[in-house]
């Protein structure tokens, strides 16, 4: 069964940035199309960034230009950087698979964007 765990998140300013990593259990990210997702209170979960097998990767309008997903596969490890915060960007933030059913959820990183 794999394991999803997030980290790096935290609180931060306004214009600030931040770095978090989702850590894939196995050998299996290699395979598959991965994303970040986030959740802010009382919202539904959206997807913030996607990257492919490869390195093509979209963002969702609110992030573009500010933010940037990666991956290492052999670290099974994707990373989402994120620059010039704004309090909207308040939210759990969640890594999965792109499509399909996703495994698991993780227990997500907190990210808090306030002065």
């Amino acid at each position: 069964q794999v394991q999803l765990v997030e980290s790096g998140g935290g609180l931060v300013q306004p214009g600030g940035s931040l770095r978090l990593s989702c850590g894939v259990s196995g050998s299996f990210m290699s395979f598959y199309a991965m994303a970040w997702y986030r959740q802010a209170p009382g919202k539904q979960r959206e997807l913030v960034a996607d990257i492919a097998r490869g390195t093509t990767t979209n963002y969702a309008d609110s992030v573009k230009g500010r933010f940037t997903i990666s991956r290492d596969n052999a670290k099974s490890t994707i990373y989402l950087q994120m620059n010039s915060l704004k309090p909207e960007d308040t939210a759990i933030y969640y890594c999965n698979k792109y499509s399909g059913t996703p495994w698991n959820w993780g227990q997500g990183t907190q990210v808090t964007v306030s002065s």
